[in-house]
Formats: structure tokens, sequence, C-alpha cells
């Protein structure tokens, strides 16, 4: 078990416990020692039982039951999935007949089960909103959604070098080098739950229970026979309450609710989605009960503090873990840091107004920050405090200061130089993997080394327009309509594709509500594939018009003026 004397700060204080990598990678010598516990390992967990850490950003376990093996979690891509299965082929010859999702997120090699199956048909088992989940992850909120995947897991940062990715707190990277091309290949629940219900699966008894961790579809497998349960609620980490790339609230007492029947358990053996498996009764009772109290600890202390009239900023200087919980990993800041998970609860509790009279009628970012410099006596003066501040590792207040120059309408290249080496400081000196993955990343950005600017544009991936059902991708569209553009427009647009789905969209009073397409005025009808193809951006919207792959069925002129109302290339051109 990896521990720490003490539960260390959101980042130093200077750089005494920041370390060079052999390279070349600057970090916090815990976030370094971390990488460790992460390394590529197959446990076997106990006889039948194995899994597999290190691979990617998750773990993928075999199951021998009386009929094969069952697969739980395929990882983030085929290749992902096609080298679990040869390390699965070194200790077993025997067939995958079954496959559990714990959660939506890395269910993407499904396919290379399939591919390599010695059966005729593979079950597949999973939460009924996994689909849903998929989709929402790709759809309307496409564009934060993954650019906080890009910030958080270090997308954009090198190999070696002083930036280099070291690890992500839950694995070594986001998706593992080795694997490109990265073929998507995710197949839906075959047999889906909602409830706890005990299933036969490979001829093995098996109970399955809802518990929401970091996604409402979270589930436990309980294997009685084997006294092992697999899970998405214990990490090799303090649980992510708040995830820096953006995400909906996780609420502790959900997620307590959980790890009591997980304890109730009396589990021999502990599998996660993420990091080694903990075996003993004992130790996983022990241990387990630390990490649910953790989340408890943050929960209450903020509706204590939150109650006496605390501010959001407030509550992150005041509510600290006691150092006891710095002597395991399973409650150590090395993923997210307990400063910002408690103000996402005090924000997932009453919202986002604090109390502060400051955030009652905030002014623009940019008029409050240009206010600021100017009462502190210009961008120069500005600028030499900021450069104070860094000298005596006031890192929080220079920050702020970069932060007000860079934001600020006379923004200029020395300013974001600035900012970005405060960002980087912060990020060398902090042991939490999301923090040195964001200000990394942002730092980078903001000296022009990598862009970032094409994930601010909602983007149709034709892979991922077809993959979800077609009236998803024209509903999505209501989150691109330019209202200025629309202004006045009264239009009901319907669309009818080839398989026989249809869908609609009513533009009205600046928005676009999704119908069915009754009573739609005007149609449309075309392929899934033409569709996804001009939303994509390879090809025009006049051109799929032209060439006959897509019909209009009602004026053209007024169809391509509404159309032309979002902001997706493909639709405009």
């Amino acid at each position: 078990m990896a521990s720490a004397p003490h539960v260390t700060p959101s980042f130093e204080a200077d750089d005494t416990h920041t370390v060079t990598l052999p390279a070349g990678q600057r970090a916090h010598v815990d976030h370094a020692a971390h990488s460790v516990l992460l390394e590529r390992k197959i446990y076997e967990v106990k006889p039948g039982v194995w899994c597999l850490v290190g691979n990617g950003l998750s773990n993928q376990t075999f199951i021998e039951a009386p009929e094969g093996i069952i697969a739980i979690d395929t990882g983030e891509s085929m290749q992902e999935m096609e080298e679990a299965l040869r390390e699965l082929r070194a200790l077993t010859d025997r067939p995958v007949v079954a496959v559990l999702y714990t959660h939506f997120h890395y269910v993407n090699g499904t396919q290379a089960i399939l591919e390599a199956s010695e059966v005729p048909s593979v079950p597949i088992y999973g939460h009924e909103g996994i689909p849903g989940n998929r989709s929402r992850a790709g759809a309307e909120i496409g564009p934060t959604y993954g650019r906080g995947l890009v910030e958080q897991f270090a997308v954009l940062l090198p190999p070696d070098g002083p930036d280099g990715v070291v690890n992500v707190g839950l694995g070594h990277f986001y998706r593992n080098p080795a694997h490109a091309p990265f073929s998507p290949g995710y197949l839906p629940p075959t047999h889906t739950f909602a409830t706890t219900e005990t299933m036969m699966v490979a001829g093995m008894e098996v109970e399955v229970t809802p518990a929401p961790s970091d996604a409402d579809d979270s589930v436990t497998y309980w294997f009685p026979s084997l006294g092992v349960a697999v899970n998405n609620l214990v990490w090799p980490t303090l649980f992510n309450v708040f995830a820096i790339r953006g995400e909906e609230y996780r609420d502790p007492r959900v997620m307590l609710a959980g790890l009591d029947h997980l304890l109730a358990l009396g589990a021999s053996h502990l599998v996660g989605t993420h990091g080694p498996p903990i075996s003993g009764a004992e130790e996983i009772r022990e241990r387990v009960t630390r990490y649910r109290d953790s989340i408890q600890f943050l929960w209450d202390q903020t509706v204590r503090l939150t109650n006496k009239g605390l501010t959001s900023t407030e509550l992150a200087q005041a509510v600290r873990l006691p150092d006891g919980y710095g002597e395991d990993h399973l409650t150590s800041e090395r993923y997210g840091v307990a400063e910002h998970h408690v103000r996402q609860i005090r924000t997932g509790l009453f919202g986002f107004f604090d109390g502060d009279e400051a955030n009652l009628f905030p002014l623009a970012t940019s008029e409050r920050a240009g206010r600021l410099i100017e009462g502190f006596g210009g961008r120069d003066e500005v600028r030499r405090q900021l450069e104070v501040a860094m000298a005596a590792n006031d890192l929080r207040w220079a920050l702020e200061l970069g932060s007000w120059l860079v934001r600020s309408e006379a923004a200029d290249v020395p300013d974001r130089l600035l900012l970005a080496e405060a960002l980087r400081r912060v990020g060398q000196r902090s042991a939490a993997a999301n923090i040195r993955s964001w200000c990394l990343t942002r730092a980078r950005h903001l000296e022009g080394t990598v862009s970032t600017d094409r994930l601010y544009t909602h983007r149709f991936r034709r892979n991922q327009t077809l993959a979800g059902p077609i009236a998803a991708s024209v509903h999505a569209l209501r989150v691109v309509l330019d209202p200025v553009i629309a202004e006045g427009l009264d239009v009901h647009l319907g669309w009818r594709f080839a398989s026989g789905e249809r869908a609609g969209l009513h533009v009205r009073n600046g928005i676009a509500c999704p119908s069915n397409g009754d009573d739609a005025v005007l149609w449309m009808e075309c392929s899934a594939e033409t569709w996804a193809d001009v939303l994509a951006g390879s090809t025009a919207l006049s051109e799929a018009i032209q060439d006959g792959s897509l019909l209009v069925d009602g004026d053209a002129s007024v169809l391509r003026a509404t159309l032309a109302c979002f902001e997706v290339e493909g639709l405009r051109t």
C-alpha cells in the first residue's frame, strides 16, 4: 500500500517537493510516485479471476465462469481490448462468453471480443442509461466535454520534457499511445437493468446493484460464490467529487449509499475500474470505510460551514482533510483536490450564488479586469506586482493578477507569458494529476506552444452521428442556433431518412424546438450517411442538394436560409 506522511496541499508553497524524472518531466514527488501504483500488471486476484491494470485508463477484468470467461469493461478502443485478450490467452484458452459494463466510460473495445469470439453470440450486460449517456457526451455538450477531456487528461502534453506526461491519476494515460489509432468498438448492452437484480451470467450467479459515482449508470457486480465485488466506487485516490473537465454534480450522499452496500457484502476481494485490486476482508473493511468517511467528511463539513455563512472561496480554505487520510493512497489527493470538491458540493446543493455580494451581479469579465487594472495603477503596475508575487511564491495571487491582464481587452503576449509561468509552477507543485494536466495545458496554450482554439467549436463527427439514433443529431442542432440570425423566423423543418426514421426542428422565438416532424412545412430526404457527411463538413448542403443525395420537399431557398442559422459549416455552404 502506497502511503504519504500527511495530506498534501492543493499545491506546495515552493518547489522543495518538485522533482525531475528521467525523461525530464517536472512534477511533485507524490504525483511521480503514484505512477508505481498504476504500473502495467495483470493481477491474479484469486484462481480464475484476473485484473489487468495499466493497459489504459481503466482496468479490464476477467472472471472464469462455468460456461466460459466473463469480461468486465472493454477499454477505450478495440486495440486496447485486443491487448487485454492477448494477456488473457497467456492464462487460459477458454472463450469469452459474456461482457459486463460497470458504466459508460470504458466500453469502446467490445467489438474486439466479438471478432475474436468462438461462440455464436456474446451477451452484453449494462445499465439502461449507458446508451443515453454516450449520446449525451458526444452531442449537445460535445465541445465542452471533449475540451475538458483534453485538458484534464494531458492529451496535448508531450511525452517528455518539463511538461511531459507523468500519469493522469487513474492510469498512466487517457489513451495508451501504443494502441493508436484507437478504433471505436462500442456495442450497446443487449441485457439492461436499472434496479438491483440477480442474474445468471455464463452459468454463474451475479448480483448487480446500481451504485452511481462519477456516472449515474455505474453499478456494482457481486459474485457471491467467489467473494469478489467489481465496482466503480473505490478508486486508487480520493474520489473526484469535482472533475476539472466539467461534469454533472456527483452527489456524495448517493455515493455513500453505494459504498455502504459494498462494505455490507463482506467481500474477500475488491476489483475496481481503476487501480490494483484489494484482497482480504479485514483490509477491505478498514480501507474502504476510511475511503467512504473521507467523502462524508467533505460533505458534512461543507454543509456545516455553509450554514455558518462561509462563501465558496472561504470554504475552499476552511475545509481540509485530517492528516490521517493521507496515510493511504485511496484517500490522498492524487487526482483532484479537496478544496475544489467542497466548492462543488456547495454549488450542487445551493447553486452558483454563495452569498458573496460581488457575485450577485458581477461585471463582464473583461470590463472587471480592465477596471481592476486601472485601479491598481495600470498594466505595468499589475505586471510588477505579479512578478513580486511570483518571486514570493504567492501563486494564488499571481494567478489572479495574471488573469486580469489576460482577460482584459488590452491583453498582449507578455501578459500571456506571465500567467503561463504562474500556471506552470502550480502544475509542477501539485500532487494532483488533474491540476498538473490542466495547468500545463493552459500554460502551453497561452504561450502558443499548442492551440486549443479548435476545442471551442461544436464539431459533428461522422462516426458519432452514425453511432446513435439519427434523430439525436438533428435535435442536437438546437444548441448551435444563432438567435440573432434566426430572429423573426417561424419555420418547421422535417427530416425523413432512408431508414424510415424521422425528426424535426421548429425554429421559432429564437429557439429550435425538437419534434418528430409532424406539421413540418419543409422536408429533407436523405440517408443517414449523407446527413452525417453534411454535419461533419465533408459534404456541403448545397452540394448534397445539387447531386440529389439530399432531396428537398418545399421551398429550397427558405430551407437553406433557415439552416444557415445554425453554426455548422456544412449547413451554411
